[in-house]
């Protein structure tokens, strides 16, 4: 994908857009105003716009892999179901699972993509869909957000803990469990390793916020967490979360990648850092391979 020098303003701008602070609409406004370099800010500010058909790197039709939407209930959440993305290597199983947990806009084709990267690795892989009970990802990310932020939050991460708990029942999988989110569903991830205790083998939070520091003590699960160097709100909560988990001597590692910003694994906007990306993922699968074998 062609990619865009973009100015750091038109960058938080967009990283504000995408966080819900700001509409879509006004987000082209305010980067129409800018300009850098005798360049447009508005069309410095469309190019961040997700290219999802772009940036697919497994087919739903891959060999290796067998995908299908699956629904289950989900008590205490929203509505009581809720419905996932389910992707098994094509081989025999059990498999070791991961739930792979979206960001704050429902399961857009960025984190099926995931989910299918995971299985043609031969992990079994659940991305849930926190929208299903409002409908469903309505296929565009503006939308998306505007309706995860409507949602009750307790009941959307009771839906994601469901979800993890499904995902280890399945007769598929081995009863390791590890969790993978990004931005949301990095901090939901975290959520994950303090309410599962030892039903949780693993986490990778990506650029995700960080638990109280008074529910460290309940993880059990070791950490892999993947940040960006220019997330001053993530990297900001990293202080107390460091001294919580040396405290309370918790297995972790963290990795903080030069010159990204937040969101930089996804490979659909500019935002993508290729060789941080590529470096993240085989680090988050060597953790998985490591502690859910």
């Amino acid at each position: 994908m062609e990619r865009v020098n973009i100015g750091d303003k038109i960058y938080d701008l967009y990283d504000e857009y995408c966080h819900g602070f700001m509409s879509r609409r006004d987000f082209l406004s305010r980067a129409g105003a800018v300009s850098v370099a005798g360049i447009s800010g508005l069309a410095m500010a469309q190019a961040l716009l997700p290219r999802y058909a772009e940036a697919q790197t497994i087919s739903f039709t891959d060999d290796r892999i067998r995908a299908n939407y699956v629904e289950y209930s989900s008590p205490g959440g929203t509505s009581g179901g809720m419905r996932g993305y389910l992707v098994r290597p094509s081989a025999d199983g059990p498999f070791p699972s991961v739930l792979v947990i979206h960001e704050n806009r429902g399961l857009n084709p960025y984190i099926e993509d995931v989910a299918r990267r995971f299985a043609a690795e031969g992990f079994l892989a659940l991305a849930p869909d926190g929208l299903f009970p409002v409908g469903g990802y309505p296929g565009n990310d503006d939308d998306g957000r505007t309706l995860q932020r409507s949602l009750d939050q307790t009941k959307l991460k009771t839906d994601m803990l469901n979800s993890a708990r499904f995902l280890r029942a399945q007769k598929l999988s081995s009863g390791k469990l590890g969790s993978v989110g990004f931005c949301w569903g990095g901090g939901t991830t975290n959520y994950l390793a303090v309410k599962m205790g030892s039903d949780l083998s693993a986490a990778v939070p990506f650029y995700g916020a960080s638990p109280k520091s008074e529910d460290v003590a309940k993880i059990q699960a070791p950490l892999l967490i993947q940040s960006a160097e220019n997330d001053p709100r993530i990297n900001a909560m990293w202080p107390d979360f460091e001294v919580a988990l040396k405290s309370h001597h918790k297995s972790y590692g963290r990795y903080l990648y030069p010159g990204t910003r937040h969101g930089f694994h996804n490979n659909s906007t500019p935002r993508y850092n290729e060789t941080a990306a590529k470096l993240a993922w085989e680090r988050t699968v060597d953790f998985f391979r490591e502690n859910l074998s």
